[in-house]
């Protein structure tokens, strides 16, 4: 294959433009550096009215907006999923891990929850407490400064609540519970379940002259067209480019490596263009990758050369491996006192306006670290499949439920907005058996070797979810409901979600002070090549029972900060 050179030097070259090569393209380029970003997917732009699919109705989708088209439905802002057709990954020893991948400018920041949490003073420092996995080598006091810049750039509502390893923040304020989640409030109550208002990236107040306020129409995962949530290319990239950053966009872009001269430093990148299926190289000072845990470690391993024969920064042969999702599990519940509603929008943001963070002590349980609750329900626009199914209430209660006509239309009417969910989202324990790799035999349509995973659930994931269904199930009880379904058994996992299917995955290029046990130091610098960084979540030594979408925005702020002070020295 011809490979073609840009003459064109860059100072940083970032390969993803979610979360961390957002914050990085912003960082990096206002600093006076000249950046180009390159991206797997086309340009997206929410405020564009060709690519807008805010505010539409279920049937302007030929698919009623089922999800046929995207993984969440045909209006998702989400340009690829679990499956994409020429991509493919595989598998080992049986194992299950499903991969995500949204290949767009500001990637998964697009159509994600926008659950905006810190992790806490013990996530960081774990292992001093059940002497599980690893302690990180930085810790809350190191973060938090970058934490109170990304909640003011950015905007985040909540309430300061005095929790000690649930840090408060600069907050905005909250919307108000809706009734279903008044009922949630009052069934946790009696069982001394803690609830506070949800802390989430869409703004309830104006914060600059750039983006809107939320105006509630519940439609977040379909990216904002006045940018009043945050996503990276309405909140980072294109700001950065207003304010005369020198940013190039590479869209469309699909990396093969990390290139190398002789000595084994980073020289650039190569990619494969999906529009011409030729393949260019880029030249940079510094590379950052950014495409997330799992593509920037496939990255890493396919940038062999003979200085790296094990990959780039692979000498610990750790690239890849202690990779982990958070754990998921769910239930709903039928609430006959929320029957018969009065039909009025309370769509909301596009998301709980309340949770549950992790409130117990492990010391008095059968499994280690913790879980938040995420609350669902209420009388959102329904879509395709939507929150009622007449052969559940027909099943599990003997309720006239069915038909078709006006007996159909009563009985959704009679029964809409009456069943309550929850997800449990907890922290797995990082091992080192739980890993991605490159298969030896399967490229995809650019001819890059694809990824194989091998991942199991432990005892402690399984536990940890047969307490969420437990739970689940009292709080149900406890608004004087119906649990909906039976609980999955232990040959089930308890109903434990597919590794992946959170899409939280983190820890493939785990983050160490020992260069033989990690692949970047506290800075995110490759051990072994220090003009290579990573700043998406690949570097997380553990997850958390939080989400860690605004943890890889603190962390590569500050690496990116790092990464300005030693080309400024001439470190680099």
């Amino acid at each position: 294959m011809q490979i073609k050179e840009q003459a064109k030097v860059y100072d940083v070259i970032i390969v993803g433009s979610g979360a961390g090569g957002g914050m990085a393209t912003k960082v990096l380029s206002e600093a006076g550096l000249k950046v180009a970003v390159v991206e797997a997917g086309p340009y997206f732009d929410p405020a564009d009215p060709d690519q807008m699919t805010q505010l539409k109705w279920p049937y302007e989708s030929p698919r009623r907006g089922a999800g046929t088209v995207r993984p969440f439905g045909d209006f998702d802002t989400a340009y690829g999923g679990w499956e994409i057709e020429g991509e493919p990954y595989t598998h080992k020893d049986g194992t299950k891990f499903d991969w995500f991948r949204s290949h767009m400018l500001g990637g998964r920041t697009n159509h994600w929850g926008r659950i905006s949490l810190r992790f806490g003073p013990k996530d960081f420092k774990h292992k001093d407490i059940d002497g599980l996995g690893d302690n990180w080598p930085i810790g809350y006091e190191d973060v938090k400064p970058y934490y109170d810049k990304v909640d003011k750039l950015i905007g985040v509502f909540g309430t300061n609540e005095g929790l000690p390893n649930d840090p408060d923040g600069f907050f905005l304020p909250p919307p108000k519970p809706r009734l279903h989640e008044l009922f949630y409030i009052k069934g946790a109550r009696k069982s001394n379940i803690p609830v506070i208002p949800s802390r989430m990236s869409m703004l309830t107040k104006k914060i600059n002259k750039e983006r809107g306020v939320c105006f509630y129409c519940g439609q977040c995962s379909r990216a904002c067209q006045v940018y009043a949530d945050f996503s990276s290319g309405s909140c980072l990239i294109f700001p950065a480019q207003k304010n005369g950053g020198q940013v190039d966009l590479y869209v469309n872009s699909v990396v093969r490596e990390v290139t190398t001269n002789e000595e084994g430093r980073a020289t650039g990148v190569s990619y494969i263009s999906k529009d011409d299926r030729k393949e260019y190289k880029l030249k940079g000072r510094v590379v950052v990758l950014a495409a997330s845990a799992c593509s920037s470690a496939r990255i890493l391993l396919n940038s062999k050369s003979s200085q790296h024969p094990n990959g780039l920064g692979n000498g610990s042969n750790v690239v890849g491996k202690y990779l982990h999702d958070s754990t998921g599990a769910s239930r709903a519940g039928f609430i006959p006192d929320l029957m018969n509603r009065k039909m009025y929008n309370e769509d909301g943001v596009g998301g709980m306006h309340v949770y549950t963070p992790w409130w117990l002590d492990n010391k008095n349980l059968d499994f280690p670290r913790g879980y938040h609750i995420e609350v669902w329900g209420g009388m959102g626009m329904p879509g395709y499949g939507f929150g009622f199914n007449p052969n559940e209430f027909n099943k599990f209660f003997g309720l006239p439920t069915g038909g078709y006509g006006e007996g159909l239309r009563a009985d959704v009417k009679k029964y809409y907005g009456s069943v309550i969910g929850f997800g449990g989202r907890g922290e797995a324990i990082a091992r080192e058996d739980n890993y991605c790799e490159i298969d030896p035999t399967t490229v995809d349509e650019f001819g890059i070797p694809v990824l194989r995973f091998h991942y199991k659930w432990s005892d402690f994931e399984r536990k940890q979810a047969k307490h969420m269904q437990e739970t689940f199930e009292e709080l149900i009880h406890n608004m004087g409901g119906e649990v909906l379904g039976d609980r999955p058994p232990k040959e089930e996992d308890y109903g434990l979600l597919t590794p992946g299917r959170i899409i939280h995955e983190v820890g493939t290029t785990r983050m160490g002070d020992d260069p033989k046990r990690s692949v970047v130091n506290k800075h995110q610098q490759l051990h072994e090549v220090d003009n290579v960084f990573v700043m998406d979540a690949g570097p997380f030594v553990s997850q958390a029972d939080k989400n860690c979408t605004w943890t890889i925005l603190a962390l590569a702020w500050r690496a990116s900060d790092y990464l300005v002070d030693q080309l400024k020295q001439q470190n680099i």
